[in-house]
Order: C-alpha cells, then structure tokens, then sequence
C-alpha cells in the first residue's frame, strides 16, 4: 500500500516543476489535494529547498536543487539519440507533432517531441510530461505489450492506490481492447483530455520494439477539428509504421553489437 503522504507530496513537486511559477490555489487544483494539506506540503518543500516562493509574483517555483532528483537518471538516452532525427524528418513531411514516451510506474513519461519544431500545435511539451497510462493512446499501446503477469500487477496497484476507480479496472483489459491493440499493432485516443489543452487534439500511437520488447511508443497528435481518427489512420499509419520500424532496427543493432 503507498504511503499517501508520499504521493501528494511527489503530485505538488511535479505540478510546480511542471507547470509553475503557481499560487498555492493553482497548487491544490494540479496536484488534486485539499488546499491545507497543499500548504503543508509546499512548505515541506521549501523548508528542503526543492521549490521557493518568488516575492514578487507570490507564486511558487522549482529551484536549481530540483535538478539532484534526476542526476543518477542515464535511461532512455540511446532511444531519444536514434529516434529524433527520424521524428523531426516525419513532422517535416506530415506537419503534426510527433513524441516519443515510455512507462514510468502508472504513467507515460515524454522522452521527446517535435512541438517546438512545427506550428501545428496548441503547446509546446517537453521532456518529462506525463500521461496516464490509462487514458492515453501512449499508455494503452503500452499496456497491450505489457507480459499479462506485469500488466495484471499494475492494475493492482492502480486500484490499491485508489488512483482509479475500482469498477473501472475490474475489466480494463478487456474493456481498453489490449489484445486488439497488439494485434492490429497500434493505439487511438479519439480526445486526448489529459493534457495542456483538454479534448483539443487526438493521437496515434505506434510501438517502437527491441528483441521483440516493447521500449517506447511514437505517438502522432493532430486537431481534433482537422480530421477524423479514421482519415488520419489512412493518412499517416503507414508512414508512422515505416518510422518505428527504422528506430527498432537501430536499436537493435546497438544491442547486438553491444552483445558482440
């Protein structure tokens, strides 16, 4: 069982280094806590010197120590090295953003994106954005290609934590269509509602793979008002299909020679 206070305390760190400066109000509502046990948390925090209070603004932000949480942190640097040529050249030819994401406990963490790289996009989003696993096309791609034991596993956790509904993950696996989604090898979210501009965009998601294992998802995310999921399946699939593929075999080529 998490220990909760653990958890809102890690919620409020990643609101702030997410999304601030933010007022204490802002706090509450990103992190999802009562506004007293948010107070209570910032200044926890602050006493630490992980996140201060900016004077002028009265808001709250990161500090430079923020950056200690992740200096033994070395994963996932090989994936983004091979696959951000090949995401920028797909933007270049398709217009839309493309990222890269994998699993991170409950959630889909952003290894990589080309926001900044087109003008077809409402925000810019950066390394260490996260999704829920359960509500993105990342994170059921991710759960399809996830060995049944580990999968079963999370969603244990998922609903001891009570960070879910219970009723919702008693059928989740059959419910999130995981074994329709392996086989047809890819992933839809018709509105993604989890992230900077709710029920704005929509996304595809495709597997990049290595010895057969799933490593990270590619994900292409449109307007929800430029195409239907239908149309950008016919438009893109194909292509986002060619691009995993490319970024598979190199990184399987880095572990063979690496075995070697």
């Amino acid at each position: 069982m998490p220990i909760r206070a653990i958890c809102r305390a890690i919620s409020v760190l990643q609101a702030v280094n997410r999304m601030g400066p933010l007022t204490m109000m802002e706090i509450s509502r990103a992190a999802d806590v009562p506004y007293p046990t948010a107070f209570r948390l910032v200044q926890t925090l602050i006493y630490e010197g992980i996140i201060e209070m900016d004077p002028d603004l009265k808001r709250y932000k990161p500090t430079a120590l923020v950056q200690s949480l992740s200096c033994g942190f070395q994963d996932g640097e090989l994936l983004v090295e091979v696959a951000r040529p090949h995401i920028i050249s797909l933007t270049r030819r398709i217009g839309w953003p493309v990222s890269i994401s994998s699993r991170v406990g409950h959630n889909m963490i952003l290894r990589d994106s080309t926001h900044a790289n087109t003008s077809l996009t409402f925000e810019r989003y950066y390394p260490g954005f996260t999704l829920p696993i359960l509500d993105s096309a990342s994170g059921r791609l991710c759960l399809a290609f996830t060995p049944v034991e580990e999968r079963e596993a999370l969603l244990r956790w998922l609903r001891v934590s009570k960070l879910v509904d219970s009723e919702y993950l008693k059928g989740a696996s059959d419910a999130l269509n995981l074994d329709q989604i392996k086989e047809q090898g890819y992933a839809v979210q018709g509105r993604n509602l989890h992230n900077l501009t709710p029920g704005k965009t929509a996304s595809i998601a495709v597997p990049i793979l290595k010895d057969g294992d799933f490593i990270a998802a590619m994900t292409v995310v449109f307007f929800v008002s430029s195409m239907s999921v239908d149309v950008a399946l016919l438009r893109y699939l194909d292509e986002m299909r060619l691009v995993s593929s490319s970024i598979s075999n190199i990184l399987q080529d880095y572990s063979a020679l690496n075995a070697s």
